[in-house]
């Protein structure tokens, strides 16, 4: 069994706001031979809990807008450190960079298909990376910084 049409949809319309929102490392798997309750996740990261919530709102109204879709839940607003939309075609997790790292859901799905996504999804592959070696440089950089 594959993603359906309607999850592809869904999740080409999610990658694109994720991505229009500075969204880090966007990617998505075709989970639909292994979870009967789903049929794709697509996973973002932003390095600051504002970003994480700007990316979840832009991935709402956009659905809401293009697909006429609206999420059945969401989870994990208060902290903003990790906000799943379960669409119940898909389920959409938008992490903080740190609990990306530390939970490492692609190790978990790495073995389900990868859902081609548009180009500006795949350019945001390792932003994440990118960002954290800027962030070290510029601490070096600053007065009491590593030298």
């Amino acid at each position: 069994m594959t993603a359906t049409d309607r999850s592809l949809e869904l999740i080409n319309s999610a990658a694109q706001a994720a991505a229009d929102k500075l969204a880090h490392d966007v990617i998505a798997y075709d989970v639909s031979d292994v979870l009967s309750i789903t049929d794709a996740f697509l996973l973002a990261s932003a390095p600051n809990d504002r970003q994480v919530r700007a990316i979840v709102d832009e991935i709402e109204e956009r659905l809401q807008k293009e697909c006429g879709a609206k999420p059945v839940r969401r989870e994990g607003d208060r902290e903003s450190r990790w906000i799943l939309l379960d669409y119940v075609d898909i389920v959409v997790h938008v992490q903080h960079s740190e609990e990306r790292v530390f939970y490492a859901l692609e190790r978990l799905w790495k073995d389900c298909p990868e859902i081609e996504l548009p180009d500006d999804a795949r350019a945001t592959r390792g932003k994440a990376k990118e960002h954290a070696e800027l962030q070290a440089a510029e601490a070096a950089d600053e007065p009491g910084g590593q030298w």
